[in-house]
């Protein structure tokens, strides 16, 4: 897919690649599945980074808007699943 990840230039170098790799993961999850604590551990930091519920809503949305692909339902998926359980969504 062809589209560009919303991301903040106010941030470091490193904090715009720790935001990538949580979006990359949501892709994979609807692509081909990935490991549940993959999920968390890229929402943790992701989290670390845009702690506020509002920025997050709208980062999250922008990123559906683009790509087809819900944060929302891929995080409360993880959430429900047990250690070692594979996300893959529909």
């Amino acid at each position: 897919m062809e589209y560009q990840y919303p991301i903040d230039y106010h941030w470091s170098t490193e904090e715009i690649v720790d935001v990538i790799t949580f979006f990359e993961a949501l892709e994979r999850a609807y692509e081909k599945g990935i490991e549940r604590e993959e999920v968390m551990k890229t929402y943790r930091r992701f989290k670390e980074i845009v702690p506020s519920k509002a920025e997050e809503k709208t980062i999250c949305g922008q990123f559906e808007e683009m790509s087809g692909y819900s944060t929302f339902q891929t995080i409360k998926k993880a959430k429900e699943a047990l250690a070692g359980d594979i996300i893959k969504m529909k």
